[in-house]
């Protein structure tokens, strides 16, 4: 007999209880249903996508400039093609004030993914939200999922060390990822994630002040996932890097494949 599928909720619980700190769940992000199916065929058993991956698929920049209908067109196709937890890189959720947040995590809901990744930068603008008002957000977000009856793993994303490139002033933005951490713990925030942030240290500061899941992207200067796992990180993500090397390799074969 076959296993019978699980429901919505069934897979929010099972991707939740996924991040444990320690030993992080590893997502390798996709962009489309052909590419969750390829990843949940080779064992992956959660899937994430990545907002820069999806756009440029779809021939579009990252920040919000893909159609929101075609984003969730993309994400419900991959939530009928694979029987896995799927978590949405929803940006900024397309939406400032928290009635617009609400109404689309709802629609992203509605599609099938049972988690999401909220920014707190100001998409299109400069600068992040006051914490204040991503506070309000991101309990409008906790909110429309409890009324949807799913719990949702709400990725609360902090862009304080991605809007930093000199990495050594990194230290001094802790006061703020800090106080951060606390209001979107406070506002049902299911996890935090610092993308940028690559020093050791921090990372580690960050994992041991923190209740809830700590997720790191792996990028140029970060450590490997052994060390990230034992400075107590319970997620890692690969952001765009994958489908950077998909198109590096596709640009590869054309060149060998159609030599003279």
């Amino acid at each position: 007999m076959s296993e019978t599928p699980m429901t919505q909720a069934d897979k929010a619980q099972a991707f939740a209880a996924m991040h444990q700190p320690g030993n992080p769940v590893v997502l390798y992000n996709i962009w489309d249903a052909g590419s969750a199916k390829a990843l949940v065929d080779a064992g992956a058993t959660a899937i994430a996508t990545g907002s820069w991956s999806v756009a440029d698929a779809q021939g579009f920049v990252d920040g919000e400039k893909l159609p929101l209908e075609i984003a969730m067109m993309n994400i419900s196709r991959i939530c009928k093609t694979v029987d896995v937890p799927v978590s949405l890189d929803f940006e900024g959720c397309y939406a400032v004030g928290p009635t617009g947040v609400a109404r689309n995590v709802t629609q992203a809901l509605k599609m099938g993914a049972v988690g999401i990744n909220f920014e707190d930068q100001m998409i299109g603008g400069k600068g992040l939200h006051s914490l204040s008002d991503q506070a309000k957000r991101l309990r409008a977000a906790r909110e429309a999922a409890g009324a949807f009856g799913v719990d949702l793993f709400i990725n609360a994303r902090t862009d304080l060390f991605l809007k930093e490139s000199n990495r050594d002033w990194h230290a001094g933005l802790m006061p703020q990822v800090m106080e951060r951490l606390d209001a979107y713990t406070v506002a049902g925030a299911s996890g935090f994630f610092i993308p940028a942030c690559v020093d050791p240290e921090l990372i580690s500061r960050v994992c041991e002040a923190s209740t809830i899941p700590v997720n790191v992207l792996m990028m140029p200067g970060c450590p490997s996932a052994a060390e990230l796992a034992e400075l107590g990180v319970a997620r890692i993500s690969h952001g765009p890097w994958p489908y950077r090397r998909m198109l590096e390799d596709l640009v590869t074969r054309f060149t060998e494949d159609t030599r003279a």
